[in-house]
């Protein structure tokens, strides 16, 4: 087993701090996500996936020895593990047929250790990998692709159209970061409008639908829409690029808002190699378990208008979105968004070393900054 000081043991404790620590931003009301009481849900979901995923690993090394992050780049596993967790959760239950009961194994253990004066190795590789097996099973993980889902449903009055909050979750395999999207689509269908919108130009009270609802609402739609969102996640893929994409794609789906949020790059003293200023500071904090710094962007592209759709004798055209970019600053540009923040999550202590460096200013410039201590956040620093 590894001791609480080798490099595995920093970094599992590392992310696992920085998760809790995201987790309880979300959930202070003073957090910009917080005042968006449904972003904070949705995200805290992915949030759990992740810490589930990070237990499951540490639980894989207790059979296996390889495990690799992507340590001068984004500092979370490589994206070789993500499939390998994904594949073993599929064959999770076919594997555990084949390994004997926790009890059985331990009654095995004892035997061999009173017989031979040895640790059985083969016997200790089989209950942690039964463990793991058993963990992934039954945890939801953070998947390569983590499926549509509808958390709200609404009609807007204005247009007659009823209108869904979607989100999905993608582990880039080149930029090596967990990304999270959730988009706010009007559908102009017509098995949707029958349903769902009443003659008072309302939504329709009578459709109970228990949300959330897997994949998007509308029934003719959900597979292609499944499809589109494992085909357009790609972090290389701007959030207009996606959106018009959307927008081109389902001629009555209208996207009016596309948020993605990128969650990191994460950094840990000793094993991440990404900013040497920062592993430099971070290498002289004290405590080995206050010792990272976790960044995450928030990036949004929103529809500033409708073309109405056009219909002739010899053509038509169905009704298209035109999205906002923010060319007054050239980052939102770059980044092919209407708007978009930077976070930095990082522990007290931590702080205090880059501060006393002289260091935080440059680190953190534009960036909103999150301290955490005694298990609260301090924003707006």
């Amino acid at each position: 087993m590894s001791s609480a000081n080798d490099p595995v043991s920093r970094y599992f404790g590392a992310i696992s701090a920085a998760l809790g620590g995201l987790d309880i931003f979300l959930r202070d009301e003073r957090s910009p996500f917080y005042r968006h009481d449904l972003v904070a849900k949705v995200m805290s979901e992915y949030i759990v996936r992740l810490e589930n995923s990070f237990a499951c690993w540490r639980n894989r090394l207790g059979f296996m020895d390889s495990f690799r992050i992507g340590r001068a780049e984004s500092g979370y596993p490589v994206f070789q593990n993500v499939l390998e967790l994904d594949n073993d959760q599929r064959s999770a239950e076919k594997r555990l047929a084949a390994i004997p009961e926790p009890a059985v194994l331990r009654a095995e253990m004892a035997d061999f250790i009173l017989r031979h004066r040895a640790m059985p190795d083969a016997l200790r590789k089989s209950m942690a990998e039964r463990l793991y097996l058993e963990e992934v099973s039954r945890g939801l993980v953070f998947a390569p692709f983590v499926l549509p889902k509808t958390v709200r449903v609404s009609v807007n009055p204005k247009t007659g159209r009823p209108i869904y909050v979607v989100h999905w979750g993608a582990f880039d395999g080149t930029a090596n970061l967990p990304l999270v999207y959730m988009a706010t689509i009007e559908d102009s269908s017509d098995n949707v409008v029958r349903q769902l919108v009443g003659r008072d130009g309302k939504f329709n009270e009578d459709v109970k639908i228990p949300l959330p609802v897997d994949g998007l609402l509308n029934p003719e739609l959900a597979h292609r829409f499944d499809d589109f969102a494992g085909k357009n996640s790609s972090y290389s893929l701007s959030p207009a690029t996606i959106a018009g994409n959307l927008d081109k794609d389902f001629d009555t789906l209208h996207p009016k808002q596309l948020r993605r949020v990128v969650l990191g790059p994460f950094y840990s003293a000793g094993i991440t190699e990404h900013n040497s200023t920062v592993a430099d500071v971070l290498s002289k904090v004290r405590r080995v378990d206050n010792a990272w710094l976790l960044t995450w962007t928030v990036q949004e592209v929103f529809s500033k208008a409708e073309q109405p759709a056009r219909k002739g004798l010899f053509s038509s055209q169905p009704a298209r979105e035109e999205f906002h970019i923010n060319t007054d600053d050239l980052e939102a540009a770059r980044m092919g968004v209407s708007a978009y923040e930077r976070h930095a999550l990082i522990p007290h202590e931590a702080y205090q070393a880059l501060y006393a460096a002289g260091e935080a200013q440059k680190i953190f410039a534009g960036y909103q900054v999150h301290i955490i201590s005694n298990g609260q956040v301090i924003s707006d620093v």
